[in-house]
């Protein structure tokens, strides 16, 4: 006798974990609210689906994804430290919530900043968020240091490595706190001068962070954010940034 999955606090019998995934991905990509799930999706209740997606949070899953994929992407030496490029983008947040502010780019309304570090072929190596008036110079040291790293290949020593030999930025990082982070780290600098250089003259390295910013957008419930608690938008973040780095890794295995 076949028994029935274990009823969760609703009462609900608990859906299982590849149905909570493809729920997960589902409102990831289409921005549906999550109750407009239906289980006639095959992916159980909506509400279901996103208190899984909580508790793998507290779990660390999405964290130790993302870092499982970077590895795998270093293993196939995809991954390219010689260059990094760093960049925000603001996005509208309809209904306000944790980590938003005015939009000093559209008018004052509510608002969430995605920070997001990339490397020299615009692979998404760490996200962070904040609110959208946060100054970009004040998540420029918690992105590097907090970014998951990368241990070396299989048969050899050494820590994982975090840090590019050079960072290209633009004027909103030009702050003697950004530069002196990276003299003291002994990382390239390249980051254009407010009032001196147009953000125009990086554009040689740093357009592949501003297209890896355009993936991130293409899923619709990070391009306008509904989502009110940082628990939520937090490990959607990391779900897109490793779905981009898988997409890239699965595109070099078929060549």
């Amino acid at each position: 006798m076949v028994q029935s999955p274990p009823r969760g606090p609703s009462g609900r019998p608990r859906i299982d974990d590849r149905a909570a995934r493809e729920g997960i991905l589902f409102v990831l990509h289409t921005g549906c609210r999550w109750r407009d799930l239906h289980p006639a999706l095959g992916c159980g209740f909506g509400h279901t689906a996103g208190r899984q997606l909580g508790d793998w949070q507290q779990a660390e899953v999405w964290e130790r994804l993302h870092r499982a994929v970077l590895e795998e992407v270093s293993e196939k030496q995809l991954l390219d430290w010689s260059r990094a490029s760093i960049d925000s983008v603001s996005v509208r947040a309809k209904k306000g919530g944790e980590l938003t502010g005015p939009n000093p780019s559209d008018r004052g309304k509510p608002g969430t900043k995605y920070h997001l570090l990339t490397d020299r072929n615009g692979m998404p190596l760490h996200v962070l968020e904040s609110a959208a008036n946060t100054h970009d110079s004040r998540l420029f040291e918690p992105l590097l240091e907090t970014n998951p790293g990368v241990r070396p290949r299989r048969g050899r020593p050494g820590r994982p490595r975090r840090r590019p030999e050079k960072l290209h930025a633009d004027r909103g990082y030009d702050h003697p706190r950004c530069r002196r982070y990276l003299h003291r780290r002994g990382i390239k600098v390249r980051v254009a001068r407010r009032r001196i250089e147009d953000k125009n003259h990086l554009g040689r390295h740093r357009w592949v962070v501003e297209r890896t910013i355009s993936w991130v957008l293409r899923f619709k419930r990070l391009g306008l954010r509904y989502d009110r608690t940082e628990a939520t938008l937090w490990p959607l973040l990391l779900l897109a940034v490793a779905l981009i780095n898988l997409r890239r890794l699965r595109q070099a295995t078929e060549l």
